[in-house]
């Protein structure tokens, strides 16, 4: 058996453990490579059906490309398919790509990170919560219509992985936070020998992290031995640039990059060409503050 085999392994029972001990249970889709990994053995782990709703925040800033991917996979997988989105704050125009070019100390003014706040973090908790609309893929129709399920989910599986940034690296596989979504780094539960903590108290909210020691490269892998279809802004199109980690379409940033395929990605990470840059070196909005202060009040 082979690194790959082990970590699919490993992945696939933490998928089923979860399944097993939370009844109210989501995933996180961002469309990323990781958390599409993390959709193809969710897909492995139940036998080809997902038998949890993915939901995905929609910012209204992701590139075209990213959507239509959504929800071309969605109707091919047949999956349950929730959206969720701060509406009031987009049509109050209270975003960063709204108002960047009032003049600083204009009240009005909206940075990166207030609006990572409003678009991501605010939406992803009152999604999950169900005190916002949510909307689900009528896979007859292909529309988005009003979800009637209103029920908060208590376990939401995520695709992070602890190589990406160091908040990450302080994670557990089942991760509690309390019932604003709100994370104690300090209160991380010990997991020790496959031993997972999955009993809680009510109304805690659990992250689930089934990649947890996957890294970039192994993600890549997978991809590659899997033939994973991933959207094509993670390759050289031409202008010796690429996207290595998605996000809003403002504020995200391609690196240098001649990697037209898997296969050049790949050898691209084993050079160590990237070994001194960053993976989320192009998402501008952690800036200063850094993803903790972000994922301490609930961002992804």
């Amino acid at each position: 058996m082979d690194t790959l085999d082990q970590l699919e392994q490993q992945s696939v029972y933490i998928l089923r453990e979860a399944f097993r001990h939370f009844e109210r249970l989501c995933m996180l889709w961002s469309v990323g490579k990781d958390s599409t990994v993390l959709l193809w053995l969710a897909r492995k782990a139940f036998f080809g059906h997902v038998p949890f709703p993915l939901v995905h925040i929609d910012t209204s800033y992701k590139i075209p490309e990213m959507i239509t991917y959504r929800d071309k996979l969605a109707k091919e997988y047949r999956l349950t398919m929730v959206v969720g989105q701060n509406e009031a704050a987009l049509k109050a125009g209270k975003t960063f790509p709204a108002t960047q070019n009032l003049p600083e100390g204009d009240p009005n003014k909206v940075s990166r990170f207030d609006c990572c706040g409003l678009l991501k973090r605010e939406a992803l908790t009152n999604t999950l919560n169900g005190t916002w609309a949510r909307k689900r893929l009528n896979l007859k129709t292909g529309r988005y219509e009003l979800d009637t399920d209103k029920e908060p989910y208590h376990g939401v599986i995520v695709g992070a992985r602890a190589d990406e940034e160091g908040s990450r690296s302080k994670e557990r596989y089942f991760s509690p936070r309390d019932k604003n979504n709100l994370w104690d780094v300090g209160e991380q539960p010990p997991e020790f020998w496959n031993q997972f903590k999955t009993d809680f108290a009510p109304g805690t909210h659990v992250r689930i992290h089934p990649l947890l020691d996957w890294t970039e490269l192994h993600i890549w892998e997978y991809i590659k031995r899997e033939k994973i279809p991933t959207v094509s802004l993670y390759y050289d199109q031409g202008a010796g640039t690429r996207y290595r980690s998605l996000g809003c379409a403002p504020c995200q940033s391609p690196i240098q990059s001649r990697a037209k395929n898997v296969d050049d990605i790949i050898a691209e990470l084993k050079s160590g060409a990237l070994k001194n840059i960053a993976e989320r070196s192009g998402r501008l909005q952690d800036g200063k503050h850094g993803l903790e202060e972000l994922r301490r009040e609930g961002y992804m």
